[in-house]
Parts: structure tokens; C-alpha cells; sequence
């Protein structure tokens, strides 16, 4: 038996643009006076969404901006954006899989979720409906709240009962209590189209349990259309239970899963351990016949007191070897509390790329060291924001050449490094002001003095010399300098990487400055 709970965010699009602006420090809408969405439709500029102060003056959604202006002069207006609305939605859908994997949007301002057999994790359907309502109105979103054995039921709960979250009761008998909760509620909560309710309106169907003992062959008779009055039965119908009503989960079962139930339950981590590995090596072998790698893997436990346990572990590039996922997950199963013991075991792999195979070769020694095995332990252990990975970026000067990113964000790719001169692998945080004395003024160091301590210079090649970006000096509102980079090396044996900034010949007034910015190792 299903259970389901529907989402309704009558206020979406302004609470969406009102969270834009706070990110971006402009000032929101006003809560105080007047203010719509416009958007461009076929019959001209209407209003999409109006806040309360539009709804006291007497302005709906749907009305045109001439006529709303007529009515209210002080309406504050913004441009409509419907696919950054959908874009939230979605998002919002895929936070609220915390509460279920089976869930989707519906509409434009709504979404449900399959709550069937998850609830006693949260302590029970109330307490469920409570977190995820105190949640959204930590984000500073309206929402209001149906939980029903149906989806229609749950949307009419949703939408047009006076408190919220607002729960059909469970009945023994499927269904049974859905025709006394939804009997007082208006026709429009079966989500039939407005001439629809129009025409039942005007036939005097005006409540939904009006519509219970009405005979189906009148109905049909008193619609001009056949698929009319068909719509109205199914709607009814799907609300009620007495027919089934199809719904697509946003979030479809991985393609990629492998699962292993035992006669027996598993009560020590030894056994847990010794069936991963084999689960590991089966959902390998699936990676690789489909050619994929997996980038983030889920093992779920079932315990036999009917409650699971989950641990996750992601990969900073594609993997399908078996022990790596297992080294990963192996490391959170002390975190996994057997209970009275596991009879069910699930390895998913949630996130996957392509991976194709490496031609190896026979004639030389092809092992190639890669950091992605390293990086995943790190990752895995410490926390995504503890471990960070540079990327290219496009600049010249060397402080501004890399970006620092999640390690997950992909593999960076420094190709385009490879006819450049030679530079440090590690620079400085801050280039280091030198004292130096040179041979000739445009020459390198003969002799410089770093951190105290005075030393001679024995070879030198350069001058590697970077332009200064002017765009970045008028939005500083500095002056650029060019730079002449050095690499050094003096009587120990130590290399360094100075550079020279400005020129003899720019001013008498600014002498150039001599930084050291990397040691090579």
C-alpha cells in the first residue's frame, strides 16, 4: 500500500527570486507592498505569481499587467523566470530524497513522495511531516503538506484543507477513509482543467462528495464530451483508490546494483567484509561489460529488525576494481551498527562514467602512477573539503594560473603546460621580497640575500618575462608591472625562482623589486 505526501509551494517563484537576491546582496522583494512576476505570453504581459500584499488588493495570477496596474498603481513588478523556478523544483526534489528514493516533481509548484515503509525511520509519519516542514521553512519557503494512501487524495490534502500538514487516517481496508476526508472539498482538488470545473459548477457539482452517488451514465450525459466526463470519473477514481494512477519516480533504480540475501543474518564485520568482496567483484564484473566506471558507490545493509544502515564512499575518477571500493567502504563499517544482524545486502553504484579499456604494452613498462587511488582514501577519511586539487586556468600570471577545486571535480588536465618553461612545483603564498645585486642592471642576480642569509648566485637562466593583465589592474585600480623571472642556483646547490618586477626604464621614481616566489626541489 502506497503512502503518499504531497509539497505544495504556492509561493515558489517570488521565495525563489527573494533567495537569488540574498545570495547575490541585492535587495529583495518587499513583503510590505505590492509585488508580481510578469511574464510574456501569447495574449501579452499577465502577472505569474503575486505575493500576499497583490492578493489584499485584489490581484491573482493570471491577470494582465495593464489591468493590474489599473487596480493597484504602487505594484512592483519583476520579469517572470520559469526555468530558473523548474530548476529549484528539481532541486528541491532531489534534497527531499532524504525522506524517500521514490519521488518526483508534479507541476510547476508541487512535489510527492513515496513514504511507504520508510516513516518509522523518522519516528513516524508526524514526526516525518514536522522535520521536512521545519526544513523547508529553514529555507525560507511556504509549503503546505498532504499525506494520503493516493496521490490525488494527497494533493487535494495539499492544497484545500485548513492545516497543514493535513493526513488522511490509515485505514484496515485500502482506501476506506478517503471518501469521508475528500466529500467537503471543492471539484477543483481533483485536478481537472478549468472548463471542467466550470461546467461542474454550473451543474451543480460543487463538492467532491457530490459526485459519489451520482449515477456514471447521467454524468457522462450531462458532458458534451465523452473524454470529459471520462477525465472527471478517472480523476475521482485516482483520488479515491479505486484506480490506479501511474507516477514515474524522479530518481530511477540504478542500472548497476548487485545484492546478496543470507539464510543466515551476518552479526560480526568479518562476514560483512568477506561478502563484499564478493558483491565488489560481481558489480566490477557488471562495470565492465557495459564499459563504465563507477564514481560513487552506496552500500545498503537490511537488518532483520526491518531497518537499514547505508555508507557511501565516491571516487575522484571512474574505478571498476574491486578491491579499491572495497578499501573505501571498509573503512566506514565500524560506523554500521549490525543490530540483531544483517539478512540483506545491496552495492549500488549511484554515479557512473564511461571507461574504456588501456592498451597495454609488451615491450615496456606501461605502470603508470596515478594519485586518484591516494586521493579517494583522503577524501573518503577526511571529508570532501578537507582535500582540494588544482586546475588550469587561464592566466599567465603563475599565482593565477590554477584554481583550487574539490578533489571529485574531475581530472584536471595540464597538457597545455607542457612546452612552457620549467616552474616550481609549490610557489610561496605570498612572493618574498629579496635584496639582490646584480652584474648588469637587466642581468640576473650575481648575490641576493633571503630570509637573512646571503647567498651567490652559480648559474641562472632567464629571463622569462610576463606581461602584466591590464584588465585586472583598472578593476584594482593599481598599476601593472611586468615581470622577468629567474631560475637560480646558488653554492649549496638550492634552485630558486625570483622574478624582477618592472623595468629600469618605466620611471626613475619606482625602481624594480626583486621577489622570490618558488623553490624547486
Amino acid at each position: 500500500m502506497s503512502r503518499v505526501v504531497c509539497v505544495w509551494l504556492p509561493h515558489l517563484p517570488i521565495e525563489r527570486l527573494k533567495r537569488e537576491r540574498a545570495r547575490l546582496r541585492i535587495t529583495p522583494p518587499p513583503d510590505d507592498r505590492p509585488f508580481a512576476l510578469v511574464g510574456n505570453e501569447a495574449r501579452g504581459l499577465k502577472l505569474t505569481a503575486v505575493n500576499a500584499a497583490c492578493a489584499r488588493n485584489g490581484l491573482s495570477p493570471g491577470l494582465g499587467l495593464a489591468d493590474a496596474r489599473a487596480i493597484c498603481p504602487q505594484l512592483l513588478t519583476a520579469p517572470a523566470a520559469p526555468d530558473n523556478d523548474a530548476e529549484m523544483l528539481l532541486a528541491l526534489a532531489r534534497w527531499a530524497s532524504r525522506y524517500s528514493p521514490a519521488l518526483n516533481v508534479d507541476g510547476d509548484d508541487e512535489l510527492w513522495l513515496d513514504i511507504a515503509g520508510v516513516s518509522h525511520l523518522f519516528g513516524g509519519e508526524d514526526a516525518l511531516l514536522a522535520d521536512l516542514a521545519t526544513r523547508l521553512a529553514r529555507l525560507g519557503l511556504t509549503a503546505r503538506l498532504g499525506a494520503a494512501e493516493t496521490l490525488g487524495a494527497a494533493h487535494a490534502l495539499a492544497r484545500f484543507a485548513k492545516e497543514t500538514p493535513s493526513v488522511a487516517p490509515e485505514s484496515a481496508v485500502p482506501n476506506e477513509t478517503l471518501h469521508s476526508t475528500l466529500a467537503s472539498f471543492p471539484v477543483e482538488a481533483l485536478r481537472l482543467e478549468s472548463d471542467t470545473v466550470h461546467l461542474l459548477r454550473r451543474l451543480g457539482l460543487k463538492r467532491i462528495g457530490q459526485l459519489y452517488a451520482l449515477p456514471r451514465a447521467s454524468l457522462e450525459r450531462r458532458f458534451h464530451s465523452k473524454a470529459t466526463a471520462e477525465c472527471v470519473l478517472r480523476r475521482l477514481d485516482q483520488a479515491l483508490g479505486a484506480r490506479h494512477e501511474p507516477h514515474d519516480a524522479l530518481l530511477p533504480a540504478p542500472d548497476f546494483v548487485v545484492r546478496r540475501v543470507f539464510a543466515e543474518p551476518l552479526i560480526t564485520h568479518d562476514g560483512i567484509v568477506a561478502h563484499l568482496d564478493q558483491l565488489a567483484a560481481a558489480l566490477c564484473q557488471t562495470l565492465t561489460k557495459a564499459g563504465h566506471g563507477a564514481r560513487r558507490v552506496v552500500l545498503w545493509a537490511a537488518r532483520t529488525d526491518g531497518s537499514t544502515a547505508a555508507i557511501e564512499a565516491g571516487m575522484s575518477a571512474p574505478s571498476r576494481t574491486g578491491s579499491h571500493l572495497v578499501r573505501l567502504l571498509q573503512d566506514k563499517l565500524e560506523d554500521i551498527d549490525l543490530g540483531f544482524g544483517v539478512d540483506l545486502m545491496t552495492l549500488a553504484a549511484l554515479a557512473t562514467e564511461p571507461l574504456r579499456e588501456a592498451q597495454a604494452n609488451i615491450t615496456v613498462d606501461a605502470t603508470v602512477i596515478t594519485p586518484e587511488i591516494l586521493i579517494d582514501a583522503l577524501t573518503n577519511r577526511l571529508g570532501l573539503r578537507a582535500v582540494r586539487r588544482l586546475f588550469p586556468q587561464a592566466s599567465h600570471i603563475p599565482e593565477l594560473a590554477q584554481v583550487a577545486r574539490d578533489a571529485f571535480a574531475g581530472l584536471s588536465d595540464w597538457s597545455d603546460d607542457a612546452g612552457k618553461p620549467q616552474r616550481p612545483l609549490f610557489l610561496l603564498a605570498r612572493p618574498e621580497p629579496l635584496s639582490v645585486m646584480a652584474e648588469i642592471p637587466e642581468g640576473p642576480p650575481a648575490r641576493f640575500t633571503w630570509r637573512r642569509i646571503s647567498r651567490r648566485v652559480t648559474k641562472a637562466q632567464g629571463p622569462e618575462r610576463i606581461a602584466p593583465e591590464w584588465w585586472r589592474a583598472i578593476t584594482a585600480h593599481t598599476t601593472a608591472r611586468p615581470r622577468d623571472y629567474y631560475r637560480i642556483e646558488d653554492t649549496d646547490g638550492c634552485r630558486y625562482w625570483v622574478f624582477r618586477e618592472g623595468l629600469y626604464q618605466d620611471s626613475a621614481e619606482e625602481t624594480p623589486s626583486w621577489f622570490l616566489h618558488g623553490v624547486f626541489p
